[in-house]
């Protein structure tokens, strides 16, 4: 799917967070994600309303649209062992469970990251410091809430030499800054 908001990246295996953030997205723009929230519709019978009829092939139309832009989004290698005769619900969460990922790794990779970052010069710093902050909320998601002090130190202990005199201010202060202070106090220097 791809309509200049909407772009589902190929799941290659090491994006499976990404691609089922486009699936689910995209399904939902295109207003076809019955399927995917909802289990299967009993069978139609001769007693059933006009409002069941109308539901049972909303989501099978859903059904189909998702297990089509599902597997068309899955390279070729990966769809081998896949269920075939399955909802798109159902395929999901064959998905979700090959490629689940532990929130260890997860937490593990995010402070890695987080605590290797250095501020090269590309972008601005205002930019440097949210990256930091939008790590520190991925991990607060996952149950490590690292305070906003941390933040502030390791922003501070990253930048280069040419920002020490904010270091300098705010190591000689007894009162701690917000990340919204530090920020502010960069983009003047």
């Amino acid at each position: 799917v791809n309509n200049n908001m909407v772009t589902i990246e190929v799941l290659t295996g090491s994006n499976f967070k990404k691609w089922k953030e486009d699936i689910e997205f995209a399904m939902e723009m295109a207003d076809v994600d019955l399927s995917l929230v909802t289990d299967k519709p009993g069978d139609l019978t001769v007693m059933s309303t006009d409002d069941e009829k109308l539901v049972h092939a909303a989501w099978m139309k859903s059904n189909r649209i998702c297990l089509l832009s599902m597997r068309r989004s899955i390279l070729d290698h990966l769809k081998s062992g896949l269920l075939t005769d399955c909802t798109a619900k159902e395929l999901m969460t064959a998905i979700s469970e090959r490629y689940h990922v532990s929130s260890n790794a997860d937490i593990g990779s995010l402070l890695q990251v987080l605590f290797n970052m250095k501020y090269d010069g590309n972008g601005g710093v205002r930019d440097y410091v949210i990256r930091m902050v939008g790590y520190q909320s991925k991990l607060k998601a996952l149950k490590v809430d690292l305070p906003d002090t941390c933040i502030m130190h390791q922003a501070l202990n990253t930048l280069p030499p040419e920002f020490s005199i904010i270091k300098t201010n705010y190591n000689s202060q007894d009162e701690s800054w917000s990340i919204n202070d530090l920020i502010s106090r960069v983009v003047a220097e």
